[in-house]
């Protein structure tokens, strides 16, 4: 189903005829580029080059199992990702998405536990795991990692509490307007909001218990009033502050 391999300088670089020496370089340059990881030394990052293995797995395919074993920390190359968890009933419930950059994993290596939620590829993903030694001696001995794993848990702490507010609305309409409201946001050059890598109708109704057509309607009004604008896989926030009015219930 998928494939493993060691990170080499080949799999980083079209150019496979450069310098060992540029080479590797290259491949420090593009493990700074994970944010957990931007802060370490050379030393740490020529460890942790050569601990890191990664796999490349299909759109809907299962990267972690609930249950499963904590034995890595893993990391978000490239795609998007949605951790879930299941019902009772069977039924599939998103709690957040993962993009490119985000790692995962954490709390069953702190925990020394057993994965709390599976994790499952919204598109074809690109993901990286570190072994639990190696991850673990960087939350003890980096302090860079260190304050990064701190401000992760703390700002994971705070999402969770405003997921958890969200989920609380009886208005399914305002539950869709809301949760568009805290995905994160970034700027395009006009200066615009944008939702890049918007998840599918399918994956927003999973998160926040509704049915696809009711976030189709939802967001087809969003457009029909002039407050966003839908493109390929992303989603761009022309009135913010109409959103918001939306989102309250005005």
């Amino acid at each position: 189903m998928s494939s493993t391999a060691k990170l080499s300088p080949r799999s980083e670089q079209p150019a496979p005829a450069a310098a060992p020496e540029l080479q590797e370089r290259q491949i420090q340059v593009h493990l700074r580029k994970i944010p957990l990881l931007s802060e370490l030394t050379d030393e740490e990052i020529l460890k942790v080059k050569g601990e890191l293995r990664y796999r490349h797995f299909p759109k809907r395919a299962v990267v972690l199992h609930k249950g499963g074993n904590g034995d890595a920390l893993l990391f978000l190359l490239s795609g998007q990702l949605q951790v879930i968890d299941v019902t009772e009933d069977g039924r599939a419930v998103g709690l957040r998405m993962l993009s490119a950059g985000d790692f995962f994993g954490e709390i069953a290596l702190i925990n020394s536990s057993t994965r709390s939620a599976s994790v499952v590829a919204t598109t074809e993903v690109l993901v990286a795991f570190l072994p639990a030694s190696t991850a673990l001696h960087l939350f003890s001995h980096s302090p860079s990692v260190a304050r990064k794993m701190l401000g992760h848990l703390a700002h994971k702490i705070q999402r969770d509490s405003e997921f958890r507010a969200l989920l609380s609305i009886n208005n399914t309409t305002r539950r869709i307007y809301t949760y568009i409201s805290l995905m994160q946001h970034t700027l395009d050059k006009d200066g615009q909001r944008v939702v890049e890598n918007l998840p599918t109708h399918q994956d927003i109704a999973n998160m926040i218990n509704t049915s696809r057509e009711t976030v189709t309607r939802a967001l087809l009004t969003l457009a029909q009033q002039g407050i966003v604008q839908k493109e390929a896989h992303r989603l761009i926030i022309l009135d913010p502050t109409g959103l918001q009015r939306l989102a309250q219930g005005d």
